[in-house]
Formats: C-alpha cells, sequence, structure tokens
C-alpha cells in the first residue's frame, strides 16, 4: 500500500476541535494514518505520494443520511408506469456517480435501492458512495408508500425496483413484511408514518401506522441488530413513531415543540430534508408533478424553518439529507445552505459528517478526519464555515477521496 500525504491544509477534522492551517494528513491504503495539526510531518517509509492542498480546506467527505438513488424521474408518482426495471437501474447508477462526484462518500437509501446497489460499489463495479440501503418501504393502504391514483381500483402495484413499496396492514403484516425486507440484506427499514407529499392519495399531516404497527418493524429490526426510520411530519406522527421505538424521524417539518422534546426525550434523530420542497416547489411542475402534490409540497416548504427550530432549540441530534428526486438531485448540496437559516455553520458541517455517521452506526469509520478511519476526504476552495454555499460549485471542490482512491483530483 503506498503513502499519500496531504500537506498545508486549511482542516476542519470535525471531531470537535478548533479548525487548523498548515495541517497535514498521512494516509496509507484506504485508512488515514496520521492527522498532524503542525504540519510537520516526519520520516516515512515506502511509496510516497505528496499532494499540496494550498491551503484548501480538507475535511471529511459529505454524507447524505436521505436519498433516493431509483428516484429517477422528478414525477416519481408515475416513474413506474413509464420505465422499465432495467432502465431505472441504469439511471440509478448514474445517480450514484453523481452523488459521489458532489463530495458525498456515504449515503443511506431511504427506500427503493436493493443490496445490489450497494455491492456494485463495494465491489469496485461502478464509482459511487458507500450505500446504507432500505429495500422496499413499508406502508399502510392509501398511506405515502401507496402509489395508486384515487380514482383507480386495482391491488397494489408489487415490483422489484425504483420507488414502490411493501403495502402491509396490521401488526402482523407489517411483521412479516420486516422479516421479507430483512431478508433481502437492508441495513435498516423504512416505513411510512404520516401523510407525505407525493403520493396521490393522501393528506401530509395525517398519520399512518398505528404504534402496535410501528413497534412490530422495530421489533423485528432490533432482532438483528438493525433499526428503523420513518417518514413523519407531523407531531402527532412523530410522537407516535418515537413512543414505538423508531430511532430516526425523517423530514419533521409540521412538528411542534413538544415533539421534538419526544425526539430529545427517546434519544432518536432527526433527519430534516429542505432542499427537497424549495427544488420541486420551483420545478416540480416541469417534470409532470399534479397540483395537489405542489400544494402539499408548499405546506412542507413553508414550515421547514420552523419545524427545524423546534428541534434545534430541544437539543435534538440533527442529521442531514437531502430527498431530492430526478434532476433536482443536482441541488443536493444547497441543503447545507438552507440549514444554515437555523444552526451555526459548523454544526451545519456536524450534521452532514459526524451526526450521520452515528445515524449509519458508522462513527469509528467515517464523520471525521481521525487516524484509522476510512480516508473519506474532500478538499474545496473556500471556507465553508464562512460560506456554506462552497459546495454548490462543483469546480470548488478540488479533491474528492473515498477509502483513500481519489475520484476527483484537480489541485
Amino acid at each position: 500500500m503506498g503513502i499519500t500525504v496531504l500537506r498545508n491544509a486549511f482542516l476542519i477534522d470535525c471531531t470537535g476541535k478548533e479548525p487548523v492551517d498548515g495541517a497535514a494528513v498521512v494516509i496509507e491504503g484506504e485508512r488515514i494514518k496520521d492527522v498532524i495539526r503542525s504540519g510537520k510531518v516526519g520520516p516515512l517509509k515506502g511509496k510516497i505520494t505528496t499532494l499540496d492542498l494550498k491551503g484548501r480546506t480538507l475535511m471529511p467527505g459529505l454524507t447524505d443520511a436521505h436519498v433516493h438513488m431509483c428516484a429517477v424521474e422528478g414525477n416519481i408518482t408515475d416513474q413506474h408506469r413509464l420505465l422499465p426495471p432495467s432502465l431505472i437501474v441504469a439511471k440509478a447508477i448514474r445517480r450514484m456517480e453523481q452523488a459521489l462526484l458532489q463530495g458525498f462518500t456515504t449515503v443511506r437509501d431511504a427506500g427503493g435501492a436493493d443490496y445490489g446497489f450497494r455491492e456494485a460499489v463495494a465491489q469496485g463495479i461502478h464509482p459511487g458512495p458507500r450505500m446504507l440501503i432500505s429495500g422496499q418501504y413499508l406502508s399502510q393502504t392509501g398511506g405515502h408508500g401507496d402509489k395508486r391514483r384515487r380514482a383507480e381500483w386495482h391491488d397494489p402495484i408489487e415490483c422489484c425496483t425504483g420507488m414502490i413499496g411493501i403495502i402491509a396492514d396490521g401488526p402482523d403484516e407489517v411483521r412479516k413484511a420486516a422479516r421479507e425486507t430483512l431478508r433481502h440484506d437492508v441495513d435498516q427499514i423504512k416505513i411510512m408514518a404520516s401523510g407525505g407529499a407525493m403520493s396521490p392519495g393522501d393528506e401530509l399531516d395525517t398519520t399512518q401506522y398505528t404504534i402496535e404497527e410501528m413497534r412490530a418493524a422495530v421489533e423485528e429490526a432490533e432482532a438483528v441488530g438493525k433499526y428503523v426510520l420513518a417518514h413523519a411530519y407531523s407531531g402527532k406522527a412523530v410522537r407516535a413513531a418515537v413512543k414505538a421505538g423508531v430511532r430516526c424521524i425523517e423530514h419533521g417539518n409540521l412538528i411542534d415543540a413538544q415533539a421534538a422534546q419526544e425526539i430529545k426525550k427517546a434519544g432518536a434523530f432527526l433527519v430534516p430534508t429542505m432542499v427537497t420542497y424549495e427544488a420541486i416547489w420551483r420545478e416540480g411542475k416541469s417534470y409532470g408533478i399534479g397540483e395537489h402534490q405542489i400544494q402539499k409540497i408548499n405546506m412542507a416548504r413553508e414550515k421547514s424553518v420552523e419545524g427545524l427550530g423546534h428541534a434545534y432549540k430541544a437539543g435534538c441530534k440533527i442529521g442531514s439529507g437531502s430527498d431530492l428526486l430526478g434532476d433536482m438531485q443536482a441541488h443536493r448540496t444547497t441543503e447545507l445552505e438552507l440549514k444554515g437559516q437555523v444552526m451555526k455553520p459548523m454544526e451545519v458541517l456536524l450534521s452532514a459528517t459526524r451526526v450521520n455517521a452515528e445515524i449509519f452506526r458508522m462513527e469509528s469509520q467515517i464523520g471525521s478526519v481521525e487516524p484509522g478511519k476510512y480516508a473519506d476526504l474532500i478538499a474545496v476552495k473556500g471556507n465553508p464555515l464562512k460560506d456554506l454555499r462552497v459546495f454548490q460549485n462543483g469546480e470548488n471542490l478540488h479533491l474528492i477521496m473515498k477509502g483513500g482512491q481519489a475520484y476527483k483530483l484537480t489541485l
């Protein structure tokens, strides 16, 4: 294994230490060997490659806790009606590469992708971020995962690939669906605990799944050392989810102060996804998204800052997700700027690195620049602590490294 030395960096290591200028990081193979804040690297043995970052900001690779790589079209409600599974897979692979080249070295797919996508990256078949997959999400009949239009009378749609979930009602059906999902080697289980914006047959602020139904999924996940994340908007839906033992709440736009306190009390995480509402509000009609869905998106958009504010004041553990669809995935890094309306810049960076790593249960492997962790690193022109928009211009990203391999290098 060769050694790579990154020198002359403005280091934001995301450990809690203050940033330092002129630092050096030594990489051996896929791991970080040493972090030298003084920049004075001692003697090293073997083949050594030295890269001068010339004062660029060096930090851990970004992570996204809520992606849908198989949401390859802007209008996911009709995606399965228009595209064969093979084309969805081909487009999803391109989305994965796109995410990596935006500086995201690990992502959690919140429904749609099966373990084959994770293995395609792990086996080096195609470049992409490290993947944690949820497989098919679980939904009640008429819930957020039910893609049938209100006028349709056929049975729920079943499909192996894409944005199609499992419809299960009652604790016994949910338990069986959870076991079936776990059989397909998922990293975590996704359930729908409230209505959603992109589903055609429900309203945003409704509750879905009873506590008993959700608890069945939680018990099955915990039995094999995994956990449940729940799509939930309203305070009532969030309170029910955390009472059932859900570990991670997605979105949470409509929560109140009491629901935020319940998240905090339960030790659960919140993953806001602010950027998707802005993107769909601006661009959704051009992708054929219906007026009813746009109205629901706007409800979530108008409440997103308020909801995050409640969580922030309550001291919740706040991760970072995007939830973007189709071509709108180009806006992934804008999520950081939007969180900056409530959180301090360093807190925003931590949400997309160290906190997400804790959500993923990978805090010993990723999320900060420390010896022994994967060499998942990005070098960016500019200082994100002064301007969170620096990530939005891809030309500012001069180094993108995952597991010691540089996927972009323009120093």
